[in-house]
């Protein structure tokens, strides 16, 4: 329609430039079209007295508009209005073509696939016309670009994956030296690679190439549930119960109850029933389960499918755990023989991946040890140097002022958590937290508190315990597997029978459970992270009275104790910290494998080699050296592909010369033909993002035939400057039509003819 208005596209408006190619000046066009407006603004009053019953001021005012209007135009087509536009040159130019061949183009609608829909649209003369005008490149496209033939013998579309980002960048790299004028993509815009980077928009700017997408697909799936989402600790220890959230939505089955699973192969970990909530709202959900032995684990988390779904391969998603198999060891201090004591190191004794080694002052004096490796160990008491505290995961400090720890000490316990990322839990007690003066004291930053000021913040009084919303999420306060029944367990729980006001918490610390004394609510368990550690208070000495007035077998006590315990020492590392940037690889292997190394103080170690010996699926053997990053002492990388799909483990193995430092392990896992089953909706948004970016336009299937008027427009390729009369626009003439029989109609009306 506007181009039937207007004689040319909108493009050639949009990029042109408008000119008056009379000689005359411009100013004087001015003068007559100001002159022509007083001339007839001054005949309508001279009549004003004749039409005075029936021509007041507004209607006058109309009438003016109108014929000044008509003069108006007319003069400025004397003056021959122009467009000056830069077009591509006739059949010296190449357009490509790129069709979707992603696995998502094969999902059909309306009884024919995506794709060949896409090729339908282009057999029905829109590929004629372009070939008309320039020369005509196809391409199909998944993780590249390849040069195909006529689409009419083109196969199904099989390819596992869509990388638009790096096709484009391609293609643009194949034609550096050819005139390539403008890019027309038929997809439905599932890319796969997270996105199109911006180095790729950048060298379709400066080429000035307009990338035209044509979306194929619903924007919306219905009948259908996907599993969008899954975080789960990818690092813990063998036996440890750990909590995913799984994030999903759906379309269709509102209001259905279903299943969510976790998988370990054919193993069923845990299965917890939902129920789906609005159409095409994101839904998070929490489930608890055991990671078994140790080594590495490939976890499936899905929702079990509903009968007429449309698409099941969207129900599970994958991801990669790695259970240590090593016990971790936890130094604790108790500064006084006390019955929590005795009970905490009988709940870790249960557990065989933490050992306690313990500390207890029995007189000002004399310290009681137990849990040490020799004779030896501790035998200086508390750790004065680094090497030693860093020897340990964690440390627990009871009932023991901050006086009895020198300044160096207290130093060291802010740098196993702050630099060596250990865990550091402070307990309630008559010497601890604001009675111990640990506010004062060098390692006050790391508490999750603001201490309360002056003494007898200890209370040997009754006080009920309940959990906080965060804590109903926290797998260390997980007693029973049911959300609900786990609530009412610990409200059911025997009071303590001493509490400890613990202050406020810090911006940023996390509330997991609280005590109730009277009309006071307090804080009791409160966790925070803090450098590359984590740091918790209980507000406490008091749990023993849970394992003392619980029915025999009760394991709450110990379980509570267990995983307490076992997320203090999760994420503590040691001196070789492997990582890799994308623990699952989808369809394409590269992966990039990372090492932070420290020395025996945990500072960066730049004088070190860093290998990685790699074992996979089918035999597959390697070792790769890692290369130093630059400007980033202790950290190493390397790149390498995962010949194929199956689970990896990557041994790191850090060494100065000949003396190993540490090793660490990191497991990773390659996925193909998965991630064309995910948001198999159209993308507008990124389809019209790529063509607003680059000059080009997105566009339904049915405007695919505007492009071989619009794109001779492009100012890419080979292009010479055009010059096109205006006046002859048909707008024109129905301007001045309607302006001289609106005003003629508005006359007869009026009584004013």
């Amino acid at each position: 329609m506007f181009q039937l208005l207007f004689k040319y596209p909108y493009a050639a408006f949009a990029r042109g430039d408008l000119l008056l190619l009379g000689t005359a000046p411009r100013w004087l066009l001015v003068l007559l079209i100001a002159l022509s407006a007083a001339a007839v603004g001054a005949l309508l009053w001279t009549r004003r007295s004749r039409w005075a019953d029936t021509l007041r001021g507004w209607r006058l005012g109309v009438l003016w508009v109108l014929e000044s209007a008509s003069i108006a135009l007319l003069l400025v087509l004397l003056w021959r209005p122009a467009l000056a536009v830069t077009e591509l040159k006739p059949r010296q130019n190449i357009v490509a073509i790129l069709v979707d061949d992603s696995r998502s183009m094969a999902l059909a609608e309306n009884g024919s696939t995506r794709e060949q829909q896409a090729v339908q649209a282009l057999q029905g003369g829109v590929l004629t016309d372009l070939q008309r005008r320039f020369q005509t490149r196809l391409y199909r496209l998944d993780t590249g670009v390849k040069r195909v033939e006529e689409p009419a013998v083109w196969g199904p579309a099989v390819a596992p994956a869509t990388h638009i980002g790096s096709s484009l960048e391609q293609l643009v790299t194949e034609t550096a030296d050819l005139p390539l004028g403008a890019i027309i993509l038929l997809s439905d815009g599932g890319d796969n690679a997270g996105g199109i980077d911006r180095s790729v928009i950048e060298s379709l700017r400066n080429r000035r190439i307009p990338v035209y997408t044509v979306g194929f697909g619903p924007q919306s799936v219905d009948r259908d549930i996907e599993v969008e989402d899954v975080v789960v600790a990818s690092r813990t220890l063998a036996g440890s119960r750990l909590s995913a959230t799984v994030k999903l939505q759906q379309r269709g089955f509102s209001g259905s109850k279903s299943a969510l699973t976790v998988r370990d192969g054919t193993r069923l970990l845990a299965s917890n029933p939902i129920t789906l909530g609005a159409d095409g709202r994101p839904q998070t959900e929490n489930v608890l389960f055991n990671v078994g032995a140790a080594g590495a684990r490939t976890l499936q988390f899905g929702v079990e499918p509903l009968p007429g779904e449309v698409n099941r391969a969207n129900n599970t998603l994958t991801r990669l755990v790695y259970a240590e198999p090593e016990p971790q060891r936890i130094l604790y201090f108790e500064g006084e023989p006390r019955w929590d004591y005795k009970f905490i190191r009988r709940a870790a004794g249960d557990d065989p991946m933490i050992q306690v080694v313990s500390m207890l002052r029995t007189t000002e004096n004399k310290i009681y040890r137990q849990g040490i490796s020799n004779p030896q160990e501790l035998a200086e008491g508390f750790p004065t140097r680094a090497a030693d505290l860093f020897a340990y995961q964690a440390l627990i400090i009871g009932s023991v002022d901050a006086g009895y720890f020198t300044p160096a000490q207290q130093q060291l316990i802010k740098d196993f958590v702050d630099r060596r990322g250990g865990g550091l839990l402070l307990l309630g007690g008559r010497q601890s937290l604001a009675d111990g003066v640990w506010g004062g004291s060098q390692i006050a930053d790391l508490i999750p508190l603001v201490l309360p000021e002056g003494h007898e913040t200890f209370h040997r009084d009754p006080a009920t315990v309940s959990l906080t919303s965060a804590g109903e999420d926290s797998v260390i306060c997980r007693l029973l597997d049911d959300r609900q029944a786990n609530v009412d367990k610990w409200h059911k729980l025997p009071y303590l029978m001493d509490y400890q006001d613990p202050g406020r918490p810090k911006p940023g610390a996390v509330v997991l459970a609280q005590m109730h004394a009277g009309e006071r609510t307090m804080p009791m368990l409160v966790t925070e992270s803090y450098g590359r550690g984590r740091t918790a208070v209980l507000a406490t000495g008091g749990t023993w009275r849970w394992q003392m007035s619980l029915p025999l077998g009760d394991k709450s006590h110990d379980l509570f104790w267990q995983q307490l315990l076992r997320w203090l020492v999760t994420d503590t590392r040691g001196r070789v910290m492997a990582s890799v940037r994308n623990l699952t690889l989808f369809d394409d292997g590269h992966a990039r494998i990372s090492a932070e190394v420290r020395d025996k103080d945990y500072r960066s170690a730049a004088d070190v080699s860093v290998s990685a010996h790699l074992i996979g699926p089918a035999g597959v053997n390697a070792n790769v050296e890692l290369d130093p990053v630059a400007n980033a002492p202790g950290r190493f990388q390397a790149d390498w592909t995962a010949p194929m799909p199956g689970l990896y483990v990557a041994e790191l193995t850090a060494r100065r010369g000949k003396e190993e430092i540490g090793t660490d392990i990191a497991t990773f896992q390659r996925l193909d033909g998965v991630a064309e089953s995910y948001h198999t909706e159209q993308d507008r948004n990124l389809l019209e993002s790529l063509a607003t970016s680059t000059g080009g336009r997105y566009l339904q299937p049915a405007g695919l035939r505007e492009l071989a008027q619009e794109i001779p427009y492009s100012a890419a390729g080979v292009t010479l400057r055009q010059t096109h009369d205006l006046w002859n626009m048909p707008i024109v003439f129905l301007v001045l039509l309607a302006a001289r029989c609106g005003e003629w109609l508005l006359r007869r009306k009026w009584g004013v003819v």
